[in-house]
């Protein structure tokens, strides 16, 4: 199946921007289920700057691969703030990239407990100054309400992810 032209041509971008800066990347999905890693992956070159990914989607796995306090989803759930966080910032320490992504969130078709279909937040973990490599840490979130079903739900998400990183990486 070819890629979304719109997945691709941002994928392209971000690429683009970490080769340039020497960055490296590493994703942790949920509610995405891999297809930002996908995207990623589906340009060539790839290997250059994206290191790998963890596939989330069971909380065992974000405790235990990604090390999000189990505090954190006691507290906040596997759909919030707090835990988009948590899984950018451990997927970055666990596969020493320079730039950690992750998307968690609700595609549907079901409501998750209090929390409505096509919540989604999206965390970046990034080196506080660019000379800094590991040694001081950023990590901004944001929140997204989409109302599409659960495909575009997740194909939503993967753009905002990538959007996202090309504003984070600049020109």
């Amino acid at each position: 199946m070819p890629p979304d032209p719109e997945i691709f041509a941002l994928a392209q971008q971000v690429g683009e921007r970490l080769r340039r800066q020497g960055r490296s990347l590493a994703v942790a999905e949920s509610c995405t289920g891999g297809l930002l890693g996908g995207a990623l992956t589906d340009v060539p070159g790839s290997s250059a700057y994206f290191l790998g990914g963890v596939i989330s989607y069971a909380d065992r796995v974000k405790v235990e691969q990604l090390q999000v306090p189990e505090g954190t989803l006691h507290r906040h759930g596997a759909v919030s703030e707090e835990t988009a966080a948590a899984m950018a910032s451990g997927v970055r320490r666990l596969l020493r990239a320079d730039i950690g992504v992750s998307i968690t969130g609700v595609s549907g078709p079901d409501a998750e407990a209090v929390k409505p279909v096509g919540l989604t937040f999206i965390g970046i973990a990034a080196p506080t100054l660019p000379s800094s490599r590991g040694r001081g840490e950023s990590v901004l979130t944001h929140r997204f309400q989409w109302t599409g079903d659960r495909w575009d739900n997740r194909r939503r998400s993967v753009i905002a992810a990538l959007e996202l990183l090309v504003q984070t990486l600049g020109s």
